[in-house]
């Protein structure tokens, strides 16, 4: 039952996930679904726990920044494939055991890598809002390829035309234009580095803010 739901919202989305739809979709009735669930509270906590138990913390290796970076790149992705989960994640006041059990390994391999309790609550902190917040971010630009990303510019570039020439633009908006229209319209620009990017930036301000305190 809980897979169908994520499957309905994952098209859907959550709001417009009824307990009505659910039983269409499973071929029973409405009512019987609250024996499985007594509300759409409860029924979303259960949803939240099969998007939590997709994100992966490696265990097993010794390199704390290869550990993050995998959890993250592994919460980016399942909150691509569950964008209505953004928000959500965090907000359960009874969290499930795939919730704790994420949260406990991810505070488990920043302290055997000798961070404080401080320090690992800042760091897993910092992580969560970046992760969160690029996936709600990335889930609302209007692309999802660099190709999807130039076609966009050259609408942009066209509407721009249409209300001013190119020259009056520059000279109003000269940083805008430099990089919308000058460099990403002609090198491309992929989303998704800029993921990675700010990834790297965090973890190697964590990994000074380590190597300071020990």
């Amino acid at each position: 039952m809980l897979s169908a739901a994520v499957e309905l919202a994952d098209h859907l989305g959550f709001e417009a996930l009824t307990m009505r739809k659910l039983a269409e979709e499973l071929g029973v009735g409405a009512m019987s679904l609250y024996y499985y669930v007594p509300n759409k509270d409860e029924l979303l906590d259960g949803m939240v726990e099969i998007v939590f138990a997709e994100i992966e913390v490696p265990a097993d290796t010794a390199d704390w920044k290869a550990a993050m970076r995998h959890r993250a790149n592994s919460g980016r992705a399942a909150l691509a494939r569950h964008r209505w989960a953004n928000g959500l994640m965090e907000s359960r006041t009874r969290p499930g055991p795939e919730s704790l059990r994420l949260h406990n390994d991810v505070l488990g391999v920043l302290r055997e890598a000798g961070f404080s309790i401080e320090l690992a609550i800042h760091a897993n902190s910092v992580l969560d809002a970046y992760i969160y917040g690029f996936a709600l971010q990335e889930a609302s630009v209007p692309f999802d390829t660099p190709d999807e990303l130039a076609d966009v510019i050259g609408e942009q570039v066209r509407h721009v035309e249409a209300d001013k020439d190119m020259t009056a633009f520059a000279e109003a908006f000269p940083h805008l234009a430099e990089i919308v229209v000058g460099h990403i319209a002609h090198s491309g620009f992929d989303f998704g580095e800029e993921f990675e990017y700010g990834l790297a930036l965090i973890l190697d301000g964590l990994e000074q803010r380590l190597t300071r305190d020990q």
